[in-house]
């Protein structure tokens, strides 16, 4: 596995692996791997001849006070992952690189931004765009894998595709859970034992959604209460938001028809966690 801190060294890599006939797909990550970071590799070794890997904790991304400076990092551990999952190169740019002196350049996506985390972390799909943007213009890969519990930030980014005519197809895999059901994030490390307990009530809110549903409960208004009052039931938690939108339009339905996804972000202290779940009635 190649290890690559610059633009040119990962370009004369992809460029070596096209010479020769090679597929590209990449993994854009922020590290601090688990098992759904490797799950995302592993598909991407399926589908692709060579994986490249981004590293990249992207300060575009996070807001004044949110937790650039204490995001998990663990370099040397993350390449022994990615090695070990059969990667090619990991891309490991530093912030001189991706935004050298003078850089004004943005990537937008408007209407979809707006609302879930986009209303309650003001910039941060701006800065999503824009890094995933500038990966796909220096790896230029044939398809990108993105995780499903960013639901909402893999259909921005599948927009994005369309409108400005990318060039990747855009691979969202499932959600990858613990064994009592919470979703796998690197900031789940940030969680104290009580808080870790208490964590699975998100996947418990979202099971029951999904089971209401399927019992024939279409009232959204009612839905969302009921997701609310479950999660409300664990100590010590406070909701960002909990809502119910269309897919992929992220339109908010009166009542429950097509494919709609409830998505929620709830803090346990100061660590703030996302879950979803889709339906399609």
């Amino acid at each position: 596995m190649q290890v690559c801190h610059t633009i040119r060294e990962i370009g004369e890599f992809v460029q070596n692996a096209r010479a020769v006939g090679k597929t590209i797909g990449l993994v854009p990550t922020m590290g601090y791997f688990h098992a759904g970071h490797l799950s995302l590799m592993r598909e991407a070794k399926k589908m692709c001849d060579v994986v490249v890997v981004s590293l990249y904790v992207n300060p575009l991304q996070f807001g004044p006070k949110e937790d650039l400076g204490e995001y998990p990092r663990d370099f040397e551990r993350d390449c022994a992952m990615a090695r070990s999952v059969g990667v090619g190169a990991i891309f490991a740019p530093g912030n001189a690189e991706m935004y050298p002196a003078g850089y004004n350049s943005f990537v937008e996506v408007a209407g979809i931004t707006d609302k879930l985390c986009g209303l309650s972390r003001p910039g941060h799909f701006r800065g999503v765009t824009t890094v995933v943007a500038k990966l796909f213009n220096i790896v230029r890969p044939d398809q990108a894998f993105f995780g499903q519990k960013d639901a909402q930030q893999a259909i921005i980014i599948e927009k994005m595709v369309r409108d400005l005519n990318m060039g990747p197809e855009i691979v969202t895999l499932p959600i990858m859970r613990e064994a009592d059901g919470l979703a796998m994030s690197s900031r789940n490390v940030y969680l104290t034992e009580n808080q870790r307990r208490a964590a699975p009530v998100l996947y418990r809110s979202l099971c029951a959604f999904r089971e209401a549903v399927a019992g024939g409960e279409r009232d959204v208004a009612k839905l969302r209460r009921d997701i609310k009052e479950m999660i409300l039931s664990a100590p010590g938690v406070q909701i960002d938001y909990v809502e119910i939108l269309s897919v992929p339009g992220l339109e908010p339905p009166d009542t429950l028809t097509g494919k709609c996804i409830a998505a929620l972000a709830v803090r346990f202290g100061k660590t703030r966690l996302i879950d979803n779940m889709v339906v399609e009635v």
